[in-house]
């Protein structure tokens, strides 16, 4: 290890939500295994910029530092990622940080993911389940329809896909990728089929998925790699074959 090897950080900063946003240099001594966290981490101890000057430490999400949670997603040298998986050895100098502009800035590195969470309500992203008393064993998922469904259930609402998705942006209310294929995830299950109707119905009305432009970033910068693409062409088959059903309606409910 060398002792005179440095690592610089280029950092977006913003001290509240209706503040400018700033940048600030931070350079740091180099470790072995270093990742985006660990260095935020150093900087929190010692908030002292390139200048020598002290200032407030950089505040941003964190978790489970396993790639599990989501919560620590931010711009990483221009890709959304996952700061906990960033390895400083495999990252270009400068490394600059920036927040996810799809989302509001809390404080530098920290964004209100309010929407994503009112998109779960909006698509009733849940197995519905009538009471607390037990139930017993639930109905079986046939294994290869279940080995797919868990792929999708990999899905950490980081919001990865909603930044780097050009559909989402201040002028649409597209609700994302990422709730697209969790509508598939949740009526692929035997008792989540319940609601499929109204998940698709979800899909179909001004924000869903008519207003996904196909430009398939989603996929790309997935840390997951859910495929997101297939269950968007999934979801659009499905959401026509709804649309025919509404239309004739006699058996709009019968499958």
């Amino acid at each position: 290890m060398s002792t005179n090897k440095k690592v610089t950080f280029i950092i977006t900063r913003q001290d509240n939500p209706e503040s400018q946003p700033y940048e600030e240099k931070f350079i740091l001594d180099y470790r072995p295994n270093m990742n985006v966290i660990s260095a935020l981490m150093e900087i929190r101890r010692n908030p002292v910029n390139a200048e020598g000057k002290k200032t407030t430490p950089v505040n941003w999400d964190m978790n489970c530092l396993e790639e599990v949670c989501g919560a620590c997603s931010m711009v990483i040298n221009g890709t959304p990622r996952q700061s906990c998986t960033a390895l400083i050895d495999q990252l270009e100098q400068p490394i600059r940080l920036a927040p996810m502009n799809t989302f509001p800035v809390v404080r530098d590195l920290i964004v209100d993911r309010s929407r994503m969470f009112d998109s779960l309500k909006r698509i009733k992203a849940w197995i519905p389940i009538d009471g607390t008393y037990d139930l017993g064993p639930g109905p079986r998922m046939p294994e290869r329809k279940r080995q797919w469904a868990y792929e999708l259930s990999k899905c950490m609402t980081c919001g990865v896909c909603l930044e780097a998705c050009p559909n989402v942006n201040s002028k649409s209310n597209f609700i994302g990728p990422a709730f697209l294929s969790l509508v598939r995830l949740y009526n692929a299950h035997p008792t989540g089929a319940m609601n499929k109707d109204e998940r698709l119905e979800a899909l179909m009305d001004d924000g869903g998925i008519s207003n996904c432009g196909n430009s398939q970033n989603c996929v790309e910068v997935c840390p997951k790699g859910i495929p997101l693409t297939t269950s968007i062409a999934a979801m659009n088959r499905a959401t026509n074959i709804q649309m025919f059903k509404n239309f004739f309606g006699s058996d709009t409910m019968v499958e």
